[in-house]
């Protein structure tokens, strides 16, 4: 990797823009600065859009020649980080980037500023030279990590559109065998509240006799709860069926008992390995998130009254939020037992499922451009996650690339989160070859 570019990333590595702290709101849009300048450093226009939250950084480098009859190309990549936290955990300062044999070490190196710089700087090389083939449009938020729609939003009300997406926010599980995310899942979050009486009581006086909260919540659960690795059968409506590529292309992805033992995770059940990519790509999954009752922390004897919970519901592509809201009422309100006052909240917005047809032109010339890079043609893999900006570019009729080349011992999320030195020009030079060849699109 070139010096140069080393510490130009650097620079946009060490903005420690984590959008979930109020304490980090200026750090933030100083990354929406540093792109914003990037852009017009590479001889484009960008500007800030103020948002109800962080500032988009709204863009454009122009085809090098004939712009107004060059496709356009929308890059999105996103500028705000996750939080550090725990410190103790990291082997050097989170924003201070650091080379540790093959890897470059910093929060945000791998989700997702090492990658977005890889579309960047891209775009400005063939800009420089002259031989940018089509206008390249730049979009980037600052609270993917949030969860947030503004960038949805943006999407919704512009006119203007693009004839292809590339996005680098994903990855691959395996070194050297690139993917393209065809699918993302959607995400419903609820609040659950259970009663059962007006009072806390004497567990020696009324246990077993006064229908105890917490038990009442842990058997209201369990209707939606999965039963051996599966949500309940009314939550797959709307299911989107695999292709026969995409079911032959897990076959070269890391193993699922890799991909646990890797995470220290402890298997759902003894078919968890062996279903792992159908469990946490392709279909619906329900996990509670956090339970509250009694007096936590305490050893008393009290019988509890109320106890609540919030669990999410990850989509399966083709689902529709609304239709399975609906069948998690109705599975929770049938589980609650006789007595028990139940409420169930839905909270934030519904975030919708993504699914990418792979014979569109915009995939089919991008896959050719990483088989020129990587010598091999990437497979078609859904992925488990939730990436508002996929449906909301479907809406629009926008054919999309997500891709990237963070690996998954890349540590997202996780201290001491890396990306592969040698990956980040490979990089650059994916982003490159799928510019020249969307120039096909016109």
């Amino acid at each position: 990797m070139e010096q140069a570019w080393l510490e130009e990333l650097s620079e946009l590595l060490r903005i420690p823009s984590v959008s979930a702290d109020p304490a980090h709101v200026s750090d933030v849009r100083r990354a929406a600065e540093w792109v914003r300048d990037f852009v017009r450093r590479a001889g484009g226009d960008a500007e800030l859009v103020e948002t109800g939250t962080q500032p988009l950084v709204v863009g454009e480098i122009r085809a090098s020649r004939n712009a107004d009859r060059a496709p356009t190309v929308l890059a999105y990549g996103h500028f705000d980080v996750q939080p550090p936290q725990p410190l103790d955990l990291w082997t050097s300062p989170p924003f201070e980037p650091t080379i540790d044999g093959e890897w470059l070490v910093a929060r945000g190196v791998a989700d997702d500023k090492g990658q977005l710089f890889a579309l960047l700087k891209a775009a400005e090389l063939l800009a420089l030279g002259g031989e940018l083939p089509v206008n390249v449009r730049v979009a980037c938020d600052g609270e993917e990590e949030t969860g947030g729609h503004a960038i949805a939003d943006f999407l919704a009300a512009d006119e203007r559109g693009a004839d292809a997406c590339l996005i680098f926010d994903g990855g691959m599980t395996r070194r050297g065998v690139p993917e393209f995310m065809i699918a993302t899942r959607g995400l419903l979050a609820f609040d659950l509240r259970v009663r059962t009486g007006e009072r806390d009581l004497h567990s020696g006086m009324y246990g077993n006799a006064a229908l105890n909260a917490i038990h009442a919540l842990a058997e209201t659960l369990q209707g939606v709860l999965p039963v051996d690795g599966h949500a309940p059968t009314q939550l797959h409506v709307g299911v989107a069926p695999l292709t026969d590529e995409e079911r032959a292309s897990w076959a070269e992805l890391t193993p699922g008992a890799e991909m646990l033992a890797a995470q220290g995770a402890v298997p759902n059940d003894e078919r968890a390995a062996e279903e792992f990519y159908l469990r946490t790509t392709a279909e619906p999954s329900v996990d509670v998130n956090g339970i509250l009752g009694g007096k936590p922390g305490l050893r008393n004897t009290t019988l509890p009254v109320f106890a609540e919970a919030n669990f999410t519901v990850r989509l399966a592509p083709g689902q529709d939020p609304r239709a399975v809201s609906e069948a998690v009422d109705r599975l929770i309100h049938e589980a609650a037992p006789a007595g028990a006052t139940v409420e169930l909240e839905r909270g934030e917005p519904p975030a919708r499922p993504g699914l990418v047809p792979p014979d569109t032109p915009a995939v089919q010339l991008a896959l050719a451009a990483f088989e020129r890079v990587f010598g091999r043609r990437p497979l078609l893999v859904r992925i488990g996650g939730t990436l508002p900006i996929i449906p909301a570019l479907a809406d629009k009729g926008i054919p999309t690339v997500l891709t990237g080349v963070a690996l998954a011992e890349s540590q997202i999320h996780s201290p001491n989160e890396r990306l592969l030195l040698e990956y980040i020009p490979l990089g650059v030079e994916a982003a490159r070859e799928c510019y020249r060849a969307f120039a096909d699109l016109g």
